[in-house]
């Protein structure tokens, strides 16, 4: 199964860009959409696939924190 999260773009260079997933910041490809730094964004595969709401991106992370409390 392919998952991609919710971030924050922290800083844009170029076609790259730092994006924070809840203070783990990562170097995503920022090529494939325009970002620019506070941008809430979807990123799969280190790639930045598309921009998205403050409230979808919340209820996302909310849905992801759900999952992880799952005691299977």
């Amino acid at each position: 199964m392919c998952v991609a999260l919710p971030g924050r773009v922290v800083r844009v260079d170029g076609h790259r860009a730092e994006v924070d997933f809840s203070g783990n910041t990562v170097t995503a490809e920022a090529g494939l959409v325009r970002v620019k730094p506070g941008d809430r964004v979807l990123v799969h595969a280190g790639c930045i696939i598309q921009t998205m709401t403050e409230k979808d991106a919340d209820e996302l992370e909310e849905l992801f924190r759900e999952v992880e409390d799952i005691d299977v």
